[in-house]
């Protein structure tokens, strides 16, 4: 009876600590990662203690961040309440203790927000009245502690307890001899019995006994704390402040300039204002020592990550089954969205061999979107393979594409974007919009050969039937430029031509139009080039099979010049302009001869790519080598790679720093090229795929989020994040590379003039020995 009446109290301790560990139904426990942690600013100890362990998080940023990160998304289990919280600010609360088994709770009413922020205790009793009882409690949640109550324990613990039993013993002294003088002397202590004693250990039986059993008695006690404040008076004051200017007069001016005091003062700081002047020009005072530090510390032999992170990846059973991603594009204006192509993996006999089952599976291009990593947001409908499709600059709701067939698609996707931003709230489940294409050219009016590359032409100009240059003052896209290997390139405009709007102006004037029939529900922005679209300009150039094109548009100060650098598919570099001429003697238009050409790729160019902080600086990629140009400079590349040990597939400049790029493999891998680090071979190698990579995009989230898409020949889509080092400049690298591009200029200048000067010694030294024998003979 004893044992069990001693029990109850630990067990009602317990019921109680149950019953507080319990959450209430108006908070949910959460579990932060350190990432989230530093995304929202409620880092642990550090933005949210103990003192202060509330954060007020905004309802846009935790949908935002759960559109971003989908199902990795700390906050997905409460998707539901947040997106149902009637207030725009949710409470976060921190944990410290664990007491509702997480690290962070989320307060999910406004009620208990105003309970968390504002407690009973803060109320006052009055309020604390008004309440439930129950809600007392669980406002408050303290324990208050019950007097002792003696069963007969205390002798248990008496008798358990240790006590002194040792026998005392007394030394004592004559009184006379304290404080006399101590005198020691040496002794042999072999001369005196028991002179020393030596201490042999041994094992006692009474330190090994094993405890089989122990009694221990617990009592608890409230904690007593002493503490007081005082409150420091402060005495009310009346305080004001006015000024205004006061200058010198004339007389005073004239009288401080001419007074000694102010000639010792200027002979005096003379010195020292010019040393301190001089050490303003030689050194920046503003510049900051620490942040050139950590820059210098995250360059070569760094420790921080310096490989690229997969953060997503997307791929899909039925549309991008047997298939491969020709193209890629992130669209311009919506976060984490983007868009593929996707082919066919047939040889061009399995093509025709099987062109029946090809009709009844249609092409597409997928849309993805972080917020759902599974199923594609829309799907735009091809009438044949897409090899290349470009987002309109001016307007990101239309796309353009080049077809396999020669042929160029335009779709409008205006009545989409709801769905691609994740703001449609009647989008039934598992269906996934279909959009036709509101215009095609016709087949005997496009390419003869598949498109490999499209490309808009800038806002800022037009080109006109001539081929001349005009400046464009509505600042819109309106002309678009494709490429094929039928060794031709064609500008298409897709404005109606003035004829057509004539017409259909009249014809309105007549008689009301009817409303057309329209079943698939297709824009009507292009319908007047729906099958009847005709390119502007045909250029053709028959000695080149064109596989890839680059528009340069530059303003002179008498005209405007278009060039185009486009790359044949036997690897030569063609750099040409545009500019029509007429023959004089048949008066047929046709374009000049290439300016320069160049081989210097050893397979078919697949990048031609200029980069975004030179604008004079162009990246080329094909077969097993990549070279770096400088437009203008017409010696050859500035930079040309080794040949390495797998073909080349794609390459792309790094959107953040001058000196990264990115170059795809055939075998899957990535080499991350870093100019200021090493220029004979990669910093890095990182392996993505087993399969050979086909497109290379990257994209910037924010400043402190950089993404790169990369897609591979089995059809899937793969999002990398790019780290740190690779996405944050130095000090001073625009300025760096630059200086080296220029050095490089003058090397192959250099060798150019001792190329020609050797030819010339040559030629010289075959006409001495020419003119030696024709002297000899003649002799």
């Amino acid at each position: 009876l004893v044992s069990i009446q001693e029990k109850l109290p630990s067990l009602f301790t317990k019921r109680l600590q149950s019953e507080y560990c319990r959450h209430p139904n108006d908070i949910f426990p959460l579990t932060l990662t350190s990432a989230t942690q530093e995304l929202f600013g409620c880092r642990c100890d550090e933005d949210v203690t103990g003192d202060n362990p509330y954060k007020i998080l905004r309802k846009e940023d935790i949908v935002q961040d759960m559109r971003m990160r989908a199902a990795v998304s700390d906050f997905s289990p409460v998707k539901q309440l947040v997106l149902d919280y009637p207030e725009d600010e949710l409470l976060l609360g921190y944990d410290r203790d664990f007491i509702y088994g997480s690290s962070f709770y989320l307060v999910l009413t406004a009620d208990a927000k105003e309970r968390h922020l504002k407690p009973v205790v803060a109320l006052g009793v009055e309020v604390a009245l008004e309440r439930e009882p129950s809600e007392v409690f669980a406002a408050q949640k303290t324990f208050e502690p019950q007097p002792w109550i003696s069963l007969g324990s205390e002798q248990e613990i008496e008798e358990e307890s240790v006590t002194d039993s040792r026998p005392r013993y007394r030394i004592s002294r004559v009184r006379r001899e304290f404080g006399a003088p101590i005198f020691f002397s040496d002794r042999n202590a072999m001369e005196t019995k028991d002179g020393f004693l030596e201490c042999t250990p041994y094992q006692d039986k009474n330190f090994s006994l094993k405890q089989m059993e122990r009694h221990t008695g617990v009592q608890t006690i409230p904690n007593l704390k002493s503490s007081s404040t005082q409150t420091q008076w402060t005495y009310p004051r009346s305080m004001c402040m006015q000024y205004e200017p006061r200058e010198f007069s004339e007389e005073e001016k004239e009288n401080c300039l001419q007074s000694e005091n102010l000639k010792n003062f200027v002979n005096s700081v003379a010195s020292r204002f010019e040393i301190a002047i001089q050490q303003n020009e030689i050194m920046d005072v503003f510049f900051d020592d620490w942040k050139a530090l950590s820059e210098e510390d995250s360059g070569y032999g760094r420790k921080a990550d310096p490989h690229l992170k997969e953060y997503q990846s997307f791929t899909d059973l039925h549309f991008s089954k047997e298939k491969t991603i020709s193209n890629i594009n992130w669209h311009p204006t919506i976060n984490g969205v983007i868009a593929v192509a996707v082919t066919e993996r047939l040889s061009f006999e399995d093509r025709i061999n099987g062109s029946t089952k090809l009709l009844l599976n249609p092409s597409l291009i997928l849309f993805w979107s972080f917020s759902d990593p599974i199923n594609p947001q829309l799907l735009l409908e091809c009438p044949d393979d897409v090899f290349s499709f470009e987002f309109c600059p001016s307007d990101p709701n239309i796309i353009v594409g080049g077809c396999m067939n020669g042929q160029v698609v335009l779709w409008d996707i205006s009545n989409h974007v709801e769905q691609l931003q994740g703001t449609r709230t009647n989008k039934q489940e598992n269906e996934t919009p279909v959009v036709r294409y509101c215009a095609v050219s016709g087949i005997e009016n496009g390419h003869k050969a598949p498109i490999t590359d499209i490309q808009w032409l800038p806002g800022t100009f037009e080109v006109s039937r001539m081929g001349v240059p005009m400046e464009n003052r509505n600042g819109i896209c309106v002309q678009i430029v494709t490429c094929a290997p039928d060794c031709c390139v064609m500008f298409w405009d897709i404005r109606a031509p003035r004829v057509l709007q004539t017409m259909a102006d009249q014809r309105k004037q007549k008689v009301e139009e009817k409303p057309l029939e329209n079943p698939h529900g297709v824009p009507n922005t292009f319908k007047h080039l729906d099958l009847t679209w005709k390119p502007l300009i045909r250029v053709q150039h028959i000695s080149y099979n064109i596989s890839y094109c680059m528009i340069s548009y530059c303003k002179t100060p008498l005209e405007p010049v278009l060039s185009t650098t486009f790359c044949p598919q036997d690897g030569e570099l063609v750099y040409t302009d545009w500019k029509l001429e007429k023959d004089n003697d048949s008066g047929r238009l046709f374009s000049a001869k290439p300016s320069h050409q160049f081989i210097i790729h050893d397979g078919q160019v697949n990048t031609v790519r200029r980069s975004p902080f030179f604008k004079d600086i162009i990246l080329t990629v094909g077969g097993w080598t990549f070279a770096i140009w400088k437009e203008g400079v017409m010696n050859g590349p500035i930079i040309q790679s080794s040949c390495s040990q797998k073909k080349c597939t794609v390459g792309y400049w790094s959107q953040s720093r001058p000196a990264v790029f990115f170059i795809g493999k055939e075998d899957g891998n990535i080499d991350v090229w870093d100019l200021l680090e090493k220029t004979h071979e990669p910093s890095q190698t990182q392996n993505i795929t087993a399969t050979q990579i086909t497109c290379i995009k990257p994209w910037i989230v924010s400043s402190k989020q950089h993404l790169l898409a990369v897609s591979d020949h089995l059809g899937t889509l793969h999002i990398l994040e790019i780290p740190w080092t690779l996405r944050s400049p130095s000090s001073n690298e625009k300025l760096s590379m630059s200086k080296y591009f220029e050095k490089e200029v003058d090397r192959l200048v250099y060798f150019e003039k001792r190329r020609e000067m050797r030819a010339k010694e040559k030629k010289d030294s075959e006409a001495e020995e020419l003119r030696k024998k024709t002297v000899g003979y003649s002799i």
